[in-house]
């Protein structure tokens, strides 16, 4: 799985989990159950058919991304500074904030902004994730998101 899909299933199952009224997710398909079926071969744990990326990745449809992520934070004890930083945003989710995976992570969003590991590329990153977190359903302030 791609590392944004990796992000998208952090939020959405962390969301799953939650018992607020505004961060929830509607699968189409239970993320706990996989049938012997290409979801399991391909070593994704949670789709939704009718993903707005078309990937077959979750769709966060009524999942208020920045509720999910203050809570996390606040699970967490802090979470850095995860609205402007995507090195805090990775580790707040527990994936790899390595330069390599944030190289990874550009190449995917088609990030070109600054050098690889500038703080330039780290802050046009965090928006891109942020956009196209929006763009796959997830409720997203323009606060994030610019």
């Amino acid at each position: 799985m791609s590392i944004f899909g990796n992000i998208l299933n952090k939020i959405f199952h962390h969301s799953t989990a939650t018992s607020t009224g505004t961060a929830t997710a509607q699968p189409q398909t239970q993320p706990q159950s996989q049938p012997a079926s290409n979801t399991a071969a391909s070593g994704s744990t949670a789709q939704a058919s009718g993903s707005a990326s078309g990937s077959g990745q979750p769709t966060l449809k009524n999942v208020d991304v920045q509720v999910v992520l203050s809570q996390l934070a606040t699970q967490k004890g802090g979470g850095g500074n995860w609205r402007t930083s995507v090195v805090d945003l990775l580790k707040l989710l527990d994936l790899d904030s390595s330069l390599t995976a944030r190289k990874a992570l550009a190449q995917e969003l088609n990030v070109h902004a600054g050098a690889d590991g500038s703080a330039e590329q780290n802050i046009a990153l965090q928006k891109a994730v942020m956009n196209k977190i929006a763009e796959n359903g997830g409720k997203v302030p323009d606060s994030l998101r610019s």
